[in-house]
């Protein structure tokens, strides 16, 4: 069998760009922890739990030695962690003065540091500000693998897919394993290369040791077979990573995703209901009511757009921005001129592909058509094999009266994933057969 690495680096040799459909990965997170993640020795404990014990431990070690930089960076990491497990923004201010606490005793040449901040700022969603973090880390540190996943991450999301490949070979060679693979697989997706970032994800589980880690490349594997309607590889895989770790939230919404795709609404209403209570955050709510709307309980709907908006107010006010998240929350309340100055905010800041799609559909709703083919285009055709992009690329070019293409990009929309979203896969099958007829 060949070596990871050169198998990796086959894969990586076709270039590569992050997927949008996953979660960004933060290195101190699930992937960031890699094979010596802390396991429990007996009882099932939550996520939660174990990381309590490692805050605690990073704690102690702090009252005895306050002036250890490298424990005060290690607690960021650890507070970045919980958010993103807790999905609660309110961890990162304490992350913040954490690692200010660690640049505080050491000023100067502290990587640990500059690493915490390059991870919290991609958490905000600063990328630019993570992107020069990580490169200030690697100017005194060439060979931390820890600032090549930060830089990779940041560059991948600034829309620079050269640059973040350049990191990610950079991170392989350096530490070849479930963080690296990880990010590659993500990259692959949307290349379109879905049987390779299936393949490298794979590699990715290989490695995994701690349960968490195994659900969270089980969750990535249901996410790729769900993206392509292969809704039967989508259950093995959310099973498998439930019965590693039954407390997944991110496994909670892939099972509550497939199961309204398999036209079981009231699990699925069931499932969401459940899934935001736990984690209320503005893209699990923007969901939940897309599918309420779609059952026909508007209200509903409405009251947890609202919560939506609730917990994307709450994410800014811990230091966040996301005009991705501020766009869609204005498009799902009818709110289009609002939808278009997010989105455009935020393309001025990042060129990523997602960023693209998002400006294209609300240029649409806008009524500003040509603009929006133009977004629409660079969506669609950046290769990744996603049934949205299909979908606003034909409704696009079918309020420009090109009938022939809209048929085309509708009719690859329904053939990528004929359930890929409840209110709009409905609305391609209504447009294509009127095109059709």
């Amino acid at each position: 069998m060949r070596t990871g690495r050169r198998v990796t680096r086959v894969a990586i040799s076709f270039g590569l760009v992050v997927a949008t459909g996953l979660a960004l990965l933060v290195v101190g997170g699930i992937v960031g922890r890699g094979v010596d993640s802390p396991v429990p020795a007996a009882a099932p404990a939550s996520t939660v739990d174990i990381l309590d014990q490692n805050i605690a431990r990073t704690q102690e070690r702090l009252r005895r030695v306050p002036g250890d930089w490298q424990a005060w960076a290690a607690l960021s990491m650890q507070y970045l962690e919980r958010a993103r497990i807790t999905t609660d923004p309110t961890y990162y201010p304490k992350a913040e003065e954490a690692v200010r606490r660690s640049l505080q005793v050491r000023p100067h040449e502290n990587t640990d540091a500059m690493v915490a901040l390059g991870a919290l700022a991609n958490a905000r969603h600063d990328f630019a500000e993570a992107r020069e973090q990580a490169l200030a880390a690697i100017a005194l540190n060439g060979y931390s693998s820890e600032a090549y996943a930060v830089l990779a991450d940041a560059q991948t999301q600034l829309g620079n897919p050269a640059a973040a490949t350049e990191a990610l070979q950079r991170l392989l060679d350096l530490q070849p394993g479930l963080s690296a693979y990880a990010r590659a697989s993500y990259d692959l997706e949307l290349r379109g290369m879905n049987t390779e970032a299936a393949d490298l994800m794979r590699r990715a589980l290989d490695t995994a040791v701690g349960r968490y880690d195994i659900a969270f490349c089980r969750n990535q594997l249901g996410d790729l077979a769900l993206a392509s309607g292969d809704l039967e590889t989508a259950r093995v895989e959310y099973d498998a990573g439930m019965m590693a770790d039954p407390t997944s939230i991110t496994l909670q919404r892939g099972q509550a995703r497939l199961a309204a795709m398999s036209g079981d609404i009231d699990g699925a209403l069931a499932a969401y209901a459940t899934l935001t209570r736990r984690s209320p955050t503005p893209g699990y709510l923007i969901e939940y009511a897309e599918l309420l709307r779609a059952a026909g309980r508007e209200s509903d709907a409405e009251a947890q757009l609202r919560l939506a908006t609730a917990a994307h107010q709450l994410f800014v006010a811990n230091g966040g921005t996301d005009g991705l998240t501020g766009s869609a929350l204005a498009m799902a309340t009818g709110r289009p001129a609002d939808a278009l100055r997010e989105a455009q905010a935020e393309w001025e800041k990042r060129q990523f592909v997602d960023v693209a799609d998002t400006l294209s559909w609300a240029l649409h709703l806008s009524n500003r058509y040509a603009e929006a083919l133009v977004f629409a285009k660079r969506a669609y055709e950046s290769g990744a094999t996603s049934a949205t992009y299909a979908y606003h690329l034909g409704m696009i070019e079918l309020a420009l009266g090109d009938r022939v293409a809209a048929k085309e990009h509708l009719g690859r929309a329904l053939q990528i994933n004929p359930q890929f979203s409840p209110l709009d896969a409905p609305s391609a099958r209504v447009a294509l057969a009127s095109l059709e007829s």
